[in-house]
């Protein structure tokens, strides 16, 4: 297996799916492509890979950590989902890993169904669960992902491997059991190719490794055990944190409170607990007096208008409503496909996991979750 990665890695001005700066990606758009390969990498998830044509290229560079958004017609239904990609742009393929999930329509079908020579309409590459990464830098990676929240994270690692030479890397990944550890192999040859540079530890759920730290789940009380035995807080550049949503936000609060900088924990939400739901439903109900809204959307310079309540559907689903084709995927605040910038007005969003705090500064929504408080609201895609 190490032959797969020796072949198949180059450097960042040979690989053609190589972006450096995010704001150079094109509006999300859809493509039809045809699946290359498909690999089944637990008895549970399957990863797929991507013929993307010469003249898309361009349109498909992506970054480490990024996902793309699946579009698929199953029994006569639309279905839309978003899957971070594992494959690293110094590979010469676009990769997503798909977990089955108990009753999970898309998820049982690209496991059951989807074979090489079929096409799926993939969304080009979005996402900020990255930071730059330059051969320049040294730098100390620490890495918190549970199950499928490997699949990102497998991205940012084989990146850092490949393009700092210098940065080190600790993964902590959690599974049920050995069977369930997606990538198993792969991040052995990858331990094994750059022993003094990578670090991985295992929690298992369901088996005893013999000791209490490696048993269980990623709790708060086993990050604080691994910042004594295995990395110091402030000596790390950056913390990047994938898997259940409790999880993740147990995992960011200990980090926090061991003096971690917000600015280093970098998170990907899959999912938002119906908790989270339910909280942001009271915060549009809280809002102040019903407002009818004349809203405008701009995408690709055309105009699309449309009346909305403050307290009625998202923009995002009156715009749909209204015939524009808007992008989105989630529609669950976790993805920023559906982002958008403010030009007029003022809106209120429910809930919020996916845009930095510098572009909320410059008025981006995700449209998803938006909803006016103004009785005029101008919205731009192009923006």
């Amino acid at each position: 297996m190490l032959s797969f990665f020796l072949q198949k890695k180059k450097t960042a001005t040979q690989e053609n799916f190589w972006i450096e700066d995010l704001k150079k990606q094109p509006r999300p758009k859809f493509h039809t492509l045809e699946i290359a390969d498909i690999k089944r990498e637990t008895d549970d998830c399957v990863s797929i890979a991507f013929k993307v044509p010469a003249n898309l290229r361009d349109e498909y560079r992506y970054a480490a950590g990024q996902y793309v958004t699946l579009k698929a017609e199953i029994k006569g239904v639309e279905v839309r989902r978003s899957y971070s990609l594992c494959s690293s742009p110094l590979e010469d393929e676009i990769r997503v890993a798909v977990k089955r999930v108990e009753g999970g329509t898309f998820s049982s079908y690209a496991n059951e169904q989807l074979l090489p020579g079929m096409k799926l309409d993939v969304m080009t590459p979005q996402g900020n669960f990255t930071v730059p990464f330059s051969p320049s830098k040294s730098r100390i990676y620490v890495m918190f992902a549970a199950g499928s929240g490997i699949t990102p994270v497998m991205s940012l690692i084989k990146t850092i491997l490949w393009h700092e030479s210098r940065s080190r890397i600790v993964l902590f990944y959690g599974n049920r059991s050995v069977s369930s550890i997606i990538f198993r192999e792969q991040i052995d040859d990858l331990k094994n190719e750059h022993l003094n540079r990578l670090e991985v530890h295992h929690i298992l759920s369901r088996e005893d490794q013999g000791t209490d730290w490696l048993k269980g789940r990623i709790t708060a009380d086993k990050v604080r055990l691994y910042a004594e035995k295995f990395f110091i807080p402030a000596s790390v550049n950056h913390f990047f944190i994938c898997g259940p949503e409790k999880m993740i936000f147990e995992v960011k609060d200990t980090l926090e409170q061991l003096g971690v900088e917000e600015s280093k924990i970098h998170y990907e939400l899959f999912t938002v607990s119906t908790a989270g739901q339910n909280a942001a439903n009271d915060t549009i109900k809280g809002t102040k007096a019903d407002v009818l809204s004349h809203v405008t959307v701009i995408l690709d310079g055309e105009e699309t208008h449309f009346d909305v309540s403050s307290k009625g559907v998202s923009i995002l689903d009156a715009a749909l409503d209204a015939g524009a084709d808007v992008p989105f995927a989630c529609k669950g605040a976790v993805c920023c496909t559906c982002r958008a910038k403010v030009l007029e007005g003022k809106v209120v969003m429910e809930m919020n996991y996916a845009l930095e705090e510098d572009e909320l500064e410059q008025g981006y929504v995700l449209t998803c979750q938006s909803h006016p408080v103004t009785e005029r609201v101008v919205i731009s895609y192009d923006d």
